[in-house]
């Protein structure tokens, strides 16, 4: 490579590499490869077709087999120790929370459950009272309407006494006057038929005749 260099810096004729030539036979009117050409490409075609997939090939198993081991352990470790115990403790900060939230809410319903009765209480007392006041109301209106009631009828009947006893009075006073006048008239009468009678006659005819 050199000497063509210098040459071709001299200015001389530069040598060309010689090209190798294949020698094509003819074979009942074909081209075919020489002998040594065709015995390359064979080989060449039988190591391809002997090559095998490195994961099927069977004395790679063991050493697949320990890989696979170490990297189960691998992932069990890191699983045992980083992954399970994040997800057993998310677990657990989550079932503390549920607890939590369930405990406050039966105190809740315990609460709302004591207000409940604490009101029903309330509302019972409220109605007894009322119903107690309700009635000493209607005892003392009753009470009082009997006392004026009994006010009034004492009244009516005293007026009615007096009343009885004036009209028994007034009577007695009239049926004496009705006597004086009878006797009056008896007299009047008698003194112009048999002639004058005292007064004292003629009082005690009218009183025989209204005995009779």
């Amino acid at each position: 490579m050199a000497g063509q260099l210098v040459a071709q810096a001299q200015g001389g004729p530069t040598a060309q590499p010689e090209t190798p030539t294949v020698e094509f036979e003819e074979v009942g009117g074909d081209h075919a490869l020489s002998p040594d050409l065709a015995g390359t490409h064979g080989e060449v075609h039988d190591s391809g077709h002997s090559e095998v997939f490195p994961p099927f090939d069977s004395s790679t198993f063991a050493g697949q087999l320990i890989w696979l081991a170490i990297t189960f352990a691998l992932l069990y470790v890191l699983m045992s120790r980083v992954a399970l115990p994040r997800i057993g403790n998310i677990i657990d900060q989550r079932q503390a929370r549920i607890d939590g939230d369930l405990a406050a809410a039966e105190h809740s319903r315990k609460k709302t459950d004591e207000a409940i009765a604490s009101y029903e209480a309330a509302l019972a007392a409220a109605r007894a009272k009322a119903h107690a006041m309700a009635e000493e109301t209607r005892a003392g209106i009753k009470s009082d309407i009997d006392n004026k009631r009994a006010r009034v009828e004492q009244d009516l009947a005293a007026k009615i006494a007096g009343a009885e006893a004036s009209i028994a009075a007034t009577k007695v006073e009239a049926m004496g006057k009705v006597d004086e006048i009878a006797a009056e008239t008896v007299q009047a009468l008698v003194a112009q038929i048999s002639g004058p009678v005292s007064e004292a006659e003629a009082h005690a005819a009218v009183a025989k005749a209204s005995k009779e």
